[in-house]
């Protein structure tokens, strides 16, 4: 009884540090992975990774980990226009079967999932916001873009017709991802003051698009939605590259 005992006693101990030393190995693994993001994405501030699955040691045995969690405060996507490029925020990202190279340099998940915000400011940078001419002396842009309600953006649209002072109208519109762009689409156009303006002639106010590329380690856009603090979108993605 007294060695099954002793024996109990060096079994927790040796659990307890074998616990110990995969918290310490997962933390270091997740500083190291965090580090190789921010480098190779070109990240302002340091992501956060967060490996998931226990214990940590025998996935690396495996040479394959389950789930990590990435987050990164801002991002600034690409819109395809030299020097130009929009802000994604709180991007939050799970890869799934994240497998490394021997030497640990690089690591490519199967799968990827993850959500993320535009805000409305940020979108506005596509859409027209100096006066432009719509016919019969009419001048109109977008000024403001907010939430609509049920999954609708509201675009606000100030009209100046001639010889009058400029008016505002609000137009409610759909939100849609095409591709590698994120398209804002009015469900119904404003009246301009009675004028008789052609229906393409105002949605090339009312309607724009917005290219969004290079999103961290490939992933793309799936779904976007408009909601209370900007457009919230949906991304995923295969043989995702998390480091290297």
């Amino acid at each position: 009884m007294r060695a099954l005992r002793i024996l109990v006693i060096v079994a927790v101990i040796l659990g307890g540090l074998f616990v110990v030393a995969d918290r310490v190995a997962v933390g270091f693994a997740e500083d190291e992975a965090a580090q190789q993001l921010k480098a190779s994405e070109g990240l302002t501030s340091t992501p956060d990774v967060s490996i998931k699955g226990f214990p940590f040691l025998t996935q690396v045995a495996g040479g394959e980990l389950d789930d990590v969690e990435v987050g990164i405060e801002n991002f600034e996507a690409s819109t395809g226009k030299p020097d130009e490029s929009i802000r994604i925020a709180d991007l939050k990202a799970t890869m799934r079967g994240v497998a490394f190279s021997s030497d640990y340099s690089s690591a490519t998940a199967t799968s990827a999932t993850g959500t993320a915000t535009i805000a409305y400011d940020e979108l506005l940078k596509a859409a027209k916001s100096e006066p432009t001419d719509v016919g019969l002396g009419f001048t109109a842009r977008v000024v403001g873009l907010s939430d609509g309600g049920k999954g609708k953006i509201k675009v606000n649209v100030e009209i100046d017709p001639p010889a009058l002072d400029p008016q505002t109208v609000s137009v409610l519109s759909t939100v849609s991802v095409k591709g590698d762009r994120v398209e804002v689409h009015a469900d119904s156009l404003p009246s301009v003051g009675g004028a008789d303006l052609a229906e393409n002639v105002v949605r090339s106010i009312t309607d724009f698009q917005q290219a969004i590329d290079d999103l961290p380690g490939g992933i793309k856009l799936d779904k976007v939605e408009a909601a209370p603090g900007g457009v919230e979108i949906t991304v995923k993605g295969s043989n995702v590259r998390l480091a290297g």
